[in-house]
């Protein structure tokens, strides 16, 4: 078997699987094309078989791998088209959301919204992934729930989690903090000035770079 390092900050056993395996493949420890034991990925990794399957589901589910009954289970290139299927979702829901959150969300929420833009750009500055990332998530889900769509919210937050198991985040390719922090004051600016229009144009915007982006990642 290949060396896997099983992370012990992820939010449970089947995430650290999932993420010791998408490891893997980046690192070139798992290929495509080898069919692979589901029972010495969870000796390996020192989980039993249950979290181990329950992560592989979700590689499975993100397109990363293939569950080969009663065999194992082999590594799938991530496809460009996988990421541009994700954020063309996240484009016809995202935008028409923003614009919703500037005409109807409420001051708390928008004093929410500005806390987590704030929250992360100290974190950019600091150079601090760990703390942005998650700033980053909320402020898209707060913007959501202040749309009145927490449905929508679950679903691009599964598309999130999805598109972290396909492959690097934008900032492997030379994006900065800084510059995603950049690309959310416009829609957070536009939302607290309850101006639509800019809400939705500055969301697709944001979308569009980090489609063009993450597709050049899988294309390197």
């Amino acid at each position: 078997m290949p060396k896997l390092v099983l992370p012990t900050d992820a939010p449970s056993l089947a995430d650290a699987v999932a993420q010791a395996v998408r490891d893997g493949v980046a690192a070139g420890e798992l290929v495509p094309g080898v069919t692979y034991s589901v029972y010495q990925l969870a000796d390996l990794l020192g989980v039993s078989r249950s979290p181990a399957r329950e992560g592989l589901l979700r590689l499975a589910e993100a397109g990363l791998i293939e569950i080969r009954r009663n065999r194992g289970f082999q590594v799938l290139p991530p496809q460009a088209h996988d990421i541009e299927e994700i954020i063309g979702i996240r484009l016809s829901l995202e935008p028409p959301a923003a614009g919703l959150a500037a005409s109807q969300g409420s001051s708390e929420q928008h004093a929410a919204i500005r806390s987590a833009l704030a929250a992360m750009e100290a974190a950019a500055f600091a150079g601090d992934e760990a703390s942005f990332w998650p700033a980053d998530r909320a402020l898209h889900d707060l913007l959501l729930h202040a749309a009145g769509r927490p449905r929508t919210a679950a679903i691009i937050e599964r598309l999130r989690g999805t598109t972290a198991l396909l492959g690097p985040p934008t900032t492997a390719s030379g994006r900065t903090l800084g510059e995603i922090h950049a690309e959310h004051e416009p829609v957070v600016r536009a939302v607290l000035a309850r101006d639509v229009a800019g809400a939705e144009g500055a969301m697709r915007a944001h979308l569009e770079s980090t489609r063009s982006l993450l597709v050049a990642n899988l294309r390197r």
